[in-house]
């Protein structure tokens, strides 16, 4: 299960790391740091994400 959730954090880190940084952009922070930040939330946010996807998969 751990390997798929790995895999599934490839697809999902890249979705939610790219949201993260629209939404900085979109706020009006156009600097590195605002944009590093709201890449690295949502790709540290998957993690949790991609598990319980993984989870899910594996029980039905």
């Amino acid at each position: 299960m751990v390997r798929l959730s790995l895999i599934l954090h490839l697809f999902i880190g890249s979705t939610l790391g790219g949201m993260g940084i629209v939404a900085a952009l979109v706020l009006g922070y156009g600097t590195l740091f605002p944009i590093l930040a709201g890449g690295l939330a949502g790709f540290l946010a998957a993690f949790p994400v991609s598990y319980v996807i993984a989870k899910k998969l594996y029980e039905s």
